[in-house]
């Protein structure tokens, strides 16, 4: 596609109601000029791939151009997992049932699929020695729709299966008992782990970067889009490197709901989720670029889901990035693009 072509494209297709509303957050916080910070917006989504979400969450008003080419911007990102990720190879992860059944020797828990036909005897079987349960859209992410049910608010498992067919959500999973020290964190919510894996030009696996997610007002998901909190892990100690921070780009150093020590916080059995992750990975060679989600339970790490199209929203916000570089160097370590 010739770039005037590209650019007529990105015209009709902006976003303008979104567009100007971030302006005039930006505005707020930058104190910059608002037409100033308009086209500097639209060039920067030209010429870097960036989104105005991009822009207003990594502090691009304060960066240079050179700053922001170290930046893993949307449209790089989408770049990358069009190299890394070929498409049918995606459905093992996009599809939760798919997913459970490849992944069936790691993710640690009972799981069965919830439809009209499920009969009461098969749902019996699933729940026999669980009380309670987490039930999740198959075609959702985000945490969106996840519901924690417990058995006992129910009159009796038909009731139960009644509401979890009437509710469309297609898969039921045991509720995975996380490690006491996660619990420490915030103990409502199963507190995940996000690391990302690359798959280098030589085939071996790489962990690129991670960042550790918790709940928070007590809500049951951990889901930054859900109003949970995320921080950076330092892959080489396992180790919460800095400050935690929610949607509204406000920043944590201690959880506000249990008042725990969030930088510093040791995360348990980093090694053994590391390599979980590693191995994992090269189970999928053709999908070389991959954010997974794992839990940490008494018995060791565990996969939630994966994702082949992995969030850049958690690894470049300014409080993070005091030297302003972003972490496309780090990718280029690993693959050429």
């Amino acid at each position: 596609m010739s770039k005037i072509k590209y650019l007529i494209r990105c015209i009709i297709r902006m976003d303008y109601k979104g567009l100007f509303q971030a302006v005039n957050r930006i505005h707020k916080r930058s104190k910059k000029p608002r037409i100033p910070l308009f086209f500097d917006i639209v060039k920067c989504g030209l010429k870097f791939g960036a989104g105005y979400w991009d822009y207003e969450l990594f502090g691009w008003w304060d960066l240079n151009d050179a700053e922001r080419a170290t930046h893993l911007t949307r449209g790089i990102n989408n770049t990358l997992v069009k190299i890394c990720n070929a498409p049918e190879a995606r459905s093992v992860l996009i599809d939760k049932v798919e997913f459970n059944e490849f992944f069936s020797d790691v993710i640690g828990r009972k799981w069965i699929k919830i439809t009209p036909e499920t009969t009461l005897s098969e749902f019996e079987e699933f729940m026999h020695g669980l009380r309670f349960i987490i039930s999740k859209p198959l075609d959702e992410c985000g945490g969106k729709g996840v519901e924690k049910l417990d058995r006992e608010d129910f009159e009796d498992l038909g009731a139960l299966l009644s509401h979890l067919i009437s509710s469309g959500n297609g898969i039921c999973e045991e509720y995975i008992v996380q490690h006491s020290e996660m619990s420490r964190l915030y103990p409502v919510s199963v507190n995940t782990l996000r690391l990302v894996s690359i798959i280098d030009d030589g085939g071996d696996s790489h962990i690129l970067y991670a960042a550790v997610r918790f709940g928070n007002s007590g809500r049951v998901v951990d889901n930054i889009s859900s109003g949970g909190l995320t921080a950076p892990i330092d892959v080489e100690t396992g180790t919460v490197s800095n400050t935690a921070f929610d949607k509204g780009f406000n920043y944590y150093e201690v959880h506000p709901y249990t008042d725990t020590k969030i930088v510093g916080f040791e995360i348990p059995m980093w090694q053994e989720a590391m390599e979980l992750v590693k191995r994992s990975a090269l189970r999928i060679p053709k999908l070389r670029y991959v954010g997974w989600d794992i839990a940490i339970t008494e018995n060791g790490p565990i996969i939630v889901e994966a994702n082949h199209v992995p969030g850049i929203h958690f690894i470049q916000i300014p409080a993070h990035t005091p030297d302003k570089i972003g972490v496309l160097p780090l990718f280029r370590k690993y693959i050429k693009f």
